[in-house]
């Protein structure tokens, strides 16, 4: 019985000691940078896939839009049998009759409406550009907030990694002034302190984790990841981009709608309205050709058979008495047309506002980030001397809590303001008409 129970304990020690292990080797942690989070988001993102599809849907449509001139082609036998009265061609009844025949062969018929044909035909082929030019408009909106995102889960890990730092820090400083107040060298009211401190700190670590995991969740759901992977950044410090010549920045044309994309799909989708107008005008001028032909054996089944043959042709011009009265079909084009106008006009104003807006926005946080920098390298340097002078013994607790406070201050600073000064030029450079 002993053997047995020493056997449980055995296999629960296993257990409980290498379950941890196996759960952590099942983490997936996947290492990136704004390179991969790119590439990813552009294959991933479902968002994207979405406007791709609808692109696809597009060309399909275009397709199916071209086939208008083809015939359509038929083929087979058919079988007619009658029993009972009949009706002659002069209006005279047969009764008790019995009448039955075969048909079998090969026929086409086809119908060209050239106003409808033509004219849909061009439109649908400037709505495939028009998505083209949608989906990549969609896909740097994307890829922008990708970008953004990107930022802020990096900023986070480097925040989160400062309070690591500092709170090590804090514990041996505490530590070391434990040992002072031993020798008698410290008071205790200072070991408290010191100890309170590291406590604080160690809670501000947490926040900071907690606050890098929502942003790690974040960018996984935007570049449509497993929920079990785990992202870190390869990239140890945030550096500034020279994405945007800042010199030049302030000689450079604002207006950029005619680059957009935004503005080009909307124009070809305006270029289609008015493809689709010309069925109710120009179109209606020209004729709808219907031809109808087959060849077959007809005849008794299954003999006599004689062969059959028969061809119809029409020429047909459509006269649609409502659009010469009211000409409704029309003025309800101009209105989808005068509707789409204004919506380019307004989206020209949109992209204008967001040129100057991210403008400024990059002059200003060049500003705001070397004032950040100069900022974090006092308060590092200050931070450094403190440490040096607590192991002399030199320094008072406050001082170092005071020091380790305004360094963590002006990381935060610094992190926020070159995480918004590279934002602000990718969102310059996609504003001025150009694709990420």
């Amino acid at each position: 019985m002993t053997t047995y129970f020493n056997i449980i304990k055995r296999l629960l020690f296993v257990y409980i000691t290498v379950l941890p292990l196996f759960i952590s080797a099942q983490d997936k942690i996947q290492l990136i940078n704004l390179e991969t989070v790119l590439k990813i988001g552009g294959a991933n993102n479902l968002t994207i896939q979405e406007f791709k599809l609808r692109q696809q849907l597009a060309l399909a449509e275009l397709t199916k839009a071209k086939e208008w001139w083809l015939p359509t082609v038929y083929t087979g036998t058919t079988f007619h049998q009658l029993w009972g009265n009949a009706m002659n061609g002069d209006g005279n009844f047969f009764t008790d009759v019995n009448r039955q025949n075969i048909w079998g062969g090969i026929g086409l018929n086809a119908s060209w409406d050239f106003g409808e044909g033509i004219f849909k035909t061009k439109a649908i082929e400037y709505k495939v550009q028009s998505a083209t030019f949608n989906t990549q408009a969609e896909q740097n909106k994307l890829l922008l907030q990708i970008i953004s995102t990107y930022y802020d889960f990096l900023s986070a890990q480097l925040f989160y990694k400062a309070y690591e730092k500092l709170a090590k820090q804090a514990d041996t400083i505490a530590n070391q002034i434990s040992v002072q107040v031993e020798a008698g060298i410290s008071y205790e009211s200072e070991s408290l302190l010191a100890k309170s401190n590291y406590k604080h700190l160690k809670v501000k670590t947490i926040s900071a984790q907690i606050d890098f995991s929502d942003k790690t969740t974040q960018l996984i759901n935007l570049l449509n990841l497993e929920s079990d992977v785990k992202l870190l950044a390869s990239d140890s410090i945030i550096a500034p981009l020279n994405l945007i010549e800042i010199d030049d920045l302030q000689l450079t044309n604002d207006t950029a709608d005619s680059y957009r994309s935004e503005i080009k799909s909307l124009e070809l989708t305006l270029k289609a309205l008015n493809e689709e107008k010309k069925t109710t005008t120009s179109g209606l001028l020209m004729p709808e050709l219907r031809i109808g032909s087959y060849g077959s054996y007809f005849g008794d089944v299954f003999s006599p058979i004689n062969l059959t043959n028969e061809i119809n042709a029409s020429l047909i011009w459509k006269i649609p008495i409502g659009r010469i009265v009211s000409g409704g079909s029309v003025m309800k084009y101009n209105a989808l047309i005068d509707l789409h106008e204004n919506k380019i006009q307004q989206t020209k104003a949109q992209i204008n506002e967001e040129v100057q807006t991210a403008k400024e926005r990059i002059i200003l946080s060049e500003q705001q980030f070397n004032i950040a920098k100069q900022g974090l390298t006092l308060s590092s340097k200050a931070l450094q001397q403190c440490v040096d002078r607590q192991a002399l013994g030199t320094v008072r607790p406050f001082e170092i809590i005071q020091a380790q406070e305004m360094h963590i201050n002006s990381m935060l600073d610094y992190l926020k303001a070159v995480a918004f000064y590279n934002k602000s030029q990718y969102a310059y450079y996609v504003a001025k008409g150009n694709n990420l």
